[in-house]
């Protein structure tokens, strides 16, 4: 079963390709999103990487949670559903 990762921190250069060719290296990525934003089309800074199996996602927050990618420390962790909005 895929498990979701939240992945903030990111250079706002960064594409959706090479978020998923940077986790890859933890094991087959499913998909790799970064969120942007509506008004600039601009990265937001963050994003969500969908990893094909749970142990596969475990070991990328453990390879990636903290560590520099192109110059910023990446936050890497479990996503939590969103909540509803008002």
């Amino acid at each position: 079963m895929a498990k979701k990762l939240y992945v903030g921190g990111l250079p706002y250069k960064t594409t959706n390709d090479e978020l998923k060719a940077h986790f890859e290296a933890a094991g087959p990525v499913e998909s790799a999103t970064i969120i942007m934003d509506k008004m600039t089309n601009r990265s937001k800074g963050f994003g969500f990487v969908e990893m094909t199996n749970d142990a596969d996602a475990d070991n990328a927050v453990s390879m990636f949670n903290g560590k520099d990618f192109d110059g910023r420390n990446l936050t890497v962790n479990e996503a939590r559903p969103m909540a509803p909005r008002a």
